[in-house]
């Protein structure tokens, strides 16, 4: 078998498809900025809501494609983006990005969530990277202190994740409805991690590189279930563990993140041990998540088993990279053939061939939901345009590396 995956048909959906899909489509001409939300069927909602979820992983998604291919127009829509998170979501008065705008630009809802935070600390790290640009870092910093500021816990080690606008504990501090009414969730933890990860490339401050290692622990004490090896969703604030149901594609996505973090901090003990909980996981993902029979990856399990086998987009998006990662560390083919598969059902189910961009879900055997969103507050490009750049860059150093 060949080495590596079919980068052209990745490049291709890249830069043909999902980049072009997000340029034509999403920008607001009438009110700044980029539409709230397109529907299953490719209607755009004209007075939806505006996420800082959405428009912060905008500005990464622009500001990486640009780092990376270099092109002007790529530049000029990460500039529009970042733009329109300082005009209208930057909090003035009290610090930080509002959780949601009208679609008119007007503050709709002033919580601040730390994982909000952590993706304008992504987004703005990742336009300092890709341009230079001192202001983006600034803001970027900002938002580093006053999480440090507001939300980390010295006796946990732990962030709070959900204040008012004044930075006043909130009691609920769910992302949404479907989340366990718990103090804390490895998802927040993940991405504040994987901000301060993109941070500390380009600001390597001490307080940062404490912060960042404080939370590669977490991941690797409390966070990771040793016994069944996949990654505890949700605790109390005490980091007790408080859910049995795990992710698939969270588990993945974690796997090849706190690599990430572990080599950006380039501590050789936490990068030995990182790997061998990230090779855990990522067998146990292999053996019971992916669907051998339809292909693509799984949503969610339970007690060894599988507990919702719908296949998410973003999921599929993660697990490309997490097992081409794994390949990487480990030389075993069994996770380049199961990142190229996850590929194939991609390509086969996921991708809307006829409208563009990628279906939110489909079933089992691949049939797609086709009502819901196809740009909304959760459903946004990063997750896409990150498994293009990951996978074209990480198979272009293992052919590298094959033939020396």
């Amino acid at each position: 078998m060949d080495k590596g995956m079919n980068t052209e048909s990745l490049q291709h959906e890249l830069e043909q498809r999902i980049l072009p899909y997000w340029s034509t489509k999403t920008l607001d001409e009438t009110h700044g900025g980029f539409i709230g939300r397109i529907d299953g069927e490719n209607r755009v909602i004209p007075n939806a809501h505006k996420s800082a979820i959405l428009n912060a992983r905008i500005l990464w998604t622009y500001s990486a494609a640009y780092r990376v291919l270099n092109r002007p127009d790529l530049k000029e829509l990460a500039e529009r983006a970042k733009a329109y998170l300082v005009e209208r979501f930057w909090d003035n008065q009290h610090g930080g990005l509002f959780w949601m705008l009208d679609y008119r630009g007007d503050v709709f809802s002033s919580k601040k969530h730390a994982y909000a935070q952590a993706f304008g600390i992504y987004g703005f790290s990742e336009h300092a990277r890709a341009t230079g640009d001192e202001d983006s870092l600034s803001k970027a910093i900002e938002l580093f202190h006053l999480l440090e500021t507001h939300s980390y816990s010295d006796k946990t080690r732990g962030y709070y994740e959900a204040f008012d606008r004044q930075w006043q504990p909130l009691d609920d501090v769910r992302l949404g409805s479907s989340d366990a009414y718990e103090k804390r969730s490895t998802n927040t933890h993940l991405h504040i991690l994987e901000a301060y990860t993109n941070l500390y490339r380009v600001w390597p401050d001490e307080l940062l590189r404490v912060r960042l290692t404080h939370l590669l622990d977490l991941f690797l004490g409390p966070i990771y279930d040793a016994e069944n090896h996949h990654f505890i969703a949700f605790f109390g604030e005490d980091w007790s563990p408080k859910s049995s149901i795990y992710s698939y594609g969270h588990d993945i996505e974690t796997s090849w993140l706190i690599q990430d973090a572990a080599e950006v901090l380039a501590d050789p003990e936490r990068i030995v041990r990182t790997r061998e909980v990230v090779m855990n996981v990522a067998s146990f993902v292999l053996r019971e998540g992916l669907d051998t029979q339809y292909g693509g990856l799984f949503n969610f399990g339970k007690d060894g088993q599988v507990y919702d086998s719908d296949k998410h987009w973003w999921a599929q998006a993660e697990a490309m990279i997490g097992f081409l990662n794994m390949y990487q560390i480990s030389g075993d083919e069994s996770y380049l053939t199961a990142a190229n598969d996850i590929w194939t059902f991609t390509q086969e189910h996921i991708i809307d061939h006829e409208f563009g961009e990628w279906f939110f879900r489909v079933t089992r055997n691949g049939q797609p939901y086709a009502h819901e969103d196809k740009i909304g507050p959760w459903k946004c490009p990063y997750h896409t345009v990150r498994a293009c750049l990951e996978v074209i860059q990480r198979s272009q150093l293992v052919g590298e590396q094959l033939t020396k």
